[in-house]
């Protein structure tokens, strides 16, 4: 919106050009974030707590959580208000990814928030059932889908895959369906992950700086042509989306470190995957966001494997508990010591996934 009034006016104020850097307003985006997080955060904490929107603890987890009983959590909305703040500020308004970014956030944290607050009011860990959160899944990550469909067009249904020279697979009618199911995964990935103070927010992190690179030179004819990776016009303008959103993930952090002031709940780590998924289906970047979002498939593989080996076995257990984070805490560590280590795995993940763009 900014660009759009300041721009006009550089005939009488040639500093206004400023406005047409994608740099200059990616910054921001992040600042803006960050500073509205860092304001809003303390009131909106309180305000939580006030309402008793406090989380509800697993008895059967490790016994050091059930302290964390209570905890004001949706702390996700923070986010989202802060990233629909500052990408309405700094974008360019004719960016039609941008606006699929931003209602795809907006679409899987109310099906977030739908859910912390059916657990807040039954007093449980239960909230929307499996069938009503995967439907309304499915509808969100569909209409982002057919949006960008709507405007990539048919390239939309190929998939690249990193290392190979040829490689495209077009998966044609089969996309859409594929694309619901991915993005929906995506979303359950991050929600699965959200169990230690800090930890989604830290590898969301990691994952959103690796997108603001993939963005970049994907909307650059120079850099993707050098680099063998396909040109994306409309994705460079997704570089100030992502900086929005690393700005508000690493505001967040600043409460949700150990000992966590506020949890971002369901209304957080259900819209960051999901939006992961939308924004790797824009850049054409689907099998790569496996190796940059390692740690989340990780956790949600631990959680299936699990699954799968307790009914093989009847009743055996290959994890001393899933997600593979409550794993590792009940073998004795620290749970601030699991979170560092997992960041560590995020970050190494996310350069071996930069590492591959000229590896083909």
């Amino acid at each position: 919106m900014l660009r759009e009034i300041f721009l006009p006016l550089v005939k009488y104020f040639t500093p206004f050009n400023i406005f047409r850097y994608l740099t200059f307003r990616s910054a921001y985006a992040a600042v803006t974030a960050l500073v509205i997080c860092y304001l809003i955060g303390p009131w909106m904490i309180e305000k939580l707590r006030v309402l008793k929107f406090g989380q509800s603890i697993r008895t059967d987890g490790p016994q050091t959580h059930l302290a964390k009983t209570g905890t004001p959590t949706m702390g996700g909305i923070l986010i989202i208000l802060a990233v629909v703040v500052s990408v309405v500020l700094w974008i360019d308004v004719k960016s039609g990814y941008s606006w699929i970014a931003l209602l795809s956030l907006v679409g899987f944290g109310l099906i977030g928030a739908a859910d912390d607050l059916l657990k807040i009011k039954k007093h449980t860990s239960d909230g929307l059932s499996p069938i009503q959160k995967l439907a309304l899944q499915f509808v969100v990550s569909g209409a982002a889908a057919y949006a960008i469909y709507r405007i990539t067009g048919p390239t939309a249904t190929k998939l690249y895959v990193p290392f190979f020279k040829v490689h495209v697979i077009d998966l044609g009618a089969f996309w859409l369906p594929i694309a619901m199911i991915y993005v929906t995964a995506w979303s359950n990935a991050v929600n699965i992950t959200d169990g230690l103070d800090g930890l989604a927010s830290g590898l969301v992190i990691f994952a959103i700086l690796a997108f603001s690179i993939l963005t970049y030179i994907t909307g650059r004819a120079d850099w993707s042509q050098y680099l063998g990776i396909p040109y994306i016009k409309q994705a460079s303008e997704l570089t100030v989306f992502n900086f929005a959103l690393l700005g508000a993930c690493v505001g967040f952090l600043w409460f949700n470190a150990h000992p966590a002031e506020v949890f971002m709940g369901d209304a957080g780590s259900l819209s960051l995957g999901g939006v992961l998924g939308v924004l790797s289906l824009m850049v054409k970047k689907e099998l790569l966001l496996l190796v940059i979002g390692g740690v989340f498939v990780m956790e949600l593989g631990s959680v299936m494997l699990q699954v799968l080996y307790f009914k093989m076995t009847k009743g055996k257990r290959l994890f001393r508990m899933a997600p593979l984070h409550h794993h590792f805490e009940l073998l004795g560590l620290k749970e601030t010591k699991v979170v560092v280590r997992f960041w560590i795995l995020g970050g190494i993940f996310a350069l071996i996934a930069l590492s591959t763009l000229k590896i083909q």
